[in-house]
């Protein structure tokens, strides 16, 4: 299926790796232009050169990158400094640490709602202008699958891309709509990336059990006994952004291999 995105340009946070990676990959397989945004710049080079050497050339794609946190004001400046216009934003921002409630104090929270409510919502409302003034534009926040059904440990993140949920809810059904500008949230489940087996690592050390077993145990909980691949979640993404889900706004897609078990 042609995606009908080939020389759009998209920005994809959080993609020197795992879930973000997966997106940029399946977006410049299409043709698409795409800036890349992390932190670290010598992995974030890499995989720059990865993605060009992958899917993108030079005749159909090109492929930048701004090594930055977006969390931060000036993060999210040294990127449009870089390039001001985008018709694809994919918003990414690693999750906030799991743990008990009773230990997070006021600058947990704070942090964790600046990177994963607020800066969705400034990256938001620096682009959707611009896309509605040409006509097209895609939005895909990356939050999680705790949206839909809360996760005990993970109470940052439960509460603050709780907070972009519904503030996506009211965006989406606005004039934008109407203008070409979809706004959506991919909610991952449990997908084979470094954040899993961090927390996966945790969980074994506060049992005593190995990590193998741990992970063992958790792929059993999902009905597709198995976690999801970045690329998978990529593709997903990429047809988010496609012209053929134009008529998709304001919408919490889940990727999770049946785990959730509600009909709603």
């Amino acid at each position: 299926m042609d995606l009908g995105i080939a020389g759009k340009w998209a920005l994809v946070c959080g993609a020197s790796k795992g879930l973000g990676l997966g997106c940029a990959q399946a977006l410049v397989r299409e043709g698409v232009n795409v800036l890349i945004v992390a932190r670290g710049a010598d992995v974030l080079e890499a995989t720059a050169a990865k993605l060009i050497a992958d899917g993108a050339r030079p005749e159909r794609a090109e492929v930048l990158f701004v090594a930055a946190d977006i969390t931060t004001v000036e993060g999210r400046a040294a990127v449009f400094a870089v390039r001001k216009d985008f018709d694809i934003v994919v918003t990414n921002a690693g999750g906030p640490p799991p743990g008990d409630f009773r230990s997070w104090d006021r600058d947990a929270w704070l942090k964790a709602v600046d990177a994963n409510m607020l800066t969705p919502i400034e990256l938001i409302k620096a682009t959707v202008d611009g896309m509605a003034a040409r006509g097209f534009g895609r939005i895909v926040n990356i939050t999680s699958s705790s949206v839909k059904a809360p996760i005990d440990i993970l109470g940052l993140s439960n509460g603050a891309r709780s907070g972009l949920t519904g503030f996506v809810a009211g965006v989406a059904r606005t004039k934008l709509a109407a203008q070409g500008v979809t706004i959506n949230n991919l909610l991952p489940g449990a997908f084979d990336t470094d954040r899993l087996k961090g927390t996966m690592k945790g969980a074994a050390e506060k049992t005593g059990q190995p990590l193998e077993a741990v992970l063992d145990a958790r792929r059993k909980t999902i009905p597709a006994q198995r976690f999801g691949t970045p690329e998978e979640f990529g593709a997903i993404c990429a047809f988010l952004c496609s012209v053929h889900a134009g008529y998709m706004t304001g919408q919490n897609v889940l990727a999770d291999g049946g785990a959730y078990p509600g009909t709603y």
